[in-house]
């Protein structure tokens, strides 16, 4: 095996399973926005929960719309919500591919109940095919 194919490897071992929240925000000056001599609070606040959600276990990306435009456009539904609501639209937080909410940053609450709800949904169990004939999987008939 090579170096690459175990690189890639031990990546994929280590996101399975791992909640994949993004971030997609406003343009900044720079990419967390907490610079200069005026901070907005909600941007301390926001890097703290986003902190929290690291310790639990969760893989975070913050996308800044002036240093990381690209992201954008490669998100349809990212994209899709700006077209519908412009700037008012973000910040987006996206867990495991899905908007989880938009136009405000998430408060810790909002955050438990997201990572909660796409942990539960990637736990829950398929459900049984059920047969197509006119006996129940159950009589083996």
């Amino acid at each position: 095996m090579s170096a690459a194919d175990q690189t890639t490897e031990q990546s994929t071992a280590t996101t399975v399973g791992t909640p994949q929240l993004e971030l997609y925000e406003t343009a900044m000056c720079c990419e967390t926005g907490v610079c200069g001599p005026s901070v907005d609070e909600q941007l301390l606040n926001v890097r703290e929960e986003l902190r929290w959600a690291q310790a639990q276990g969760a893989s975070v990306a913050r996308h800044n719309l002036t240093s990381d435009p690209d992201a954008f456009v490669a998100n349809p539904k990212v994209t899709g919500l700006m077209q519908a609501f412009g700037d008012q639209a973000l910040p987006v937080l996206v867990i495991d591919g899905e908007i989880t909410s938009y136009g405000h940053y998430p408060s810790r609450d909002e955050l438990v109940a997201a990572l909660t709800a796409t942990s539960a949904a990637a736990t829950e169990p398929i459900p049984e095919a059920k047969s197509s004939g006119c006996c129940s999987p159950d009589t083996r008939c």
